[in-house]
């Protein structure tokens, strides 16, 4: 069985003037969207993958402060808004993987394959796509689904999953 992770589409990184805006995640809306409409069609599962921090994340010491637990910041974009059947795991770091369930939740519902969307392509999909390959899942990574701000990094995080790791860049 498939699923579709949609990674960190929220509002503290999608929106205009946000507080880590990633503008070109405004122009992956639409692609991950249709995206997860196809899968939902096909009774796959979607699963949220959201940033959740708490008010004292260690993290913030590196980055501003950003999708605090709680706020609306944490918020995934209304554009892509969850359905009641839709899973969604809390994360604090880079990887959906680490210090959550999702490994679990993917066993238990017999799913071999991950069709990884949303951003950044250079850290939380690069490292969730790193995890779901030690792990021995297939991955899939639909480059106009996934976006970074730097062009350059973008292409280099894409061949990594592809050529070091293994995943399925289509």
């Amino acid at each position: 069985m498939k699923a579709v992770l949609v990674i960190d589409m929220l509002n503290d990184f999608v929106k205009k003037d946000a507080p880590l805006e990633v503008p070109t995640a405004r122009e992956i809306t639409e692609n991950i969207k249709t995206l997860i409409e196809q899968h939902r069609k096909k009774d796959n599962k979607i699963i949220y993958v959201a940033d959740r921090h708490r008010k004292n994340d260690k993290e913030f010491s590196q980055y501003p402060p950003h999708a605090i637990k709680g706020t609306e910041g944490a918020r995934i974009i209304d554009e892509l808004s969850p359905k009641e059947e839709d899973i969604i795991i809390e994360k604090r770091r880079f990887s959906a993987f680490y210090g959550t369930d999702l490994d679990l939740t993917l066993r238990e519902n017999n799913i071999s394959e991950l069709i990884i969307t949303g951003i950044l392509t250079n850290i939380c999909v690069l490292y969730t796509t790193a995890d779901a390959r030690m792990r021995d899942y297939e991955v899939k990574v639909p480059r106009d689904c996934v976006t970074t701000n730097n062009k350059k990094i973008n292409e280099f995080a894409l061949n990594q999953m592809e050529n070091v790791l293994g995943a399925e860049v289509i």
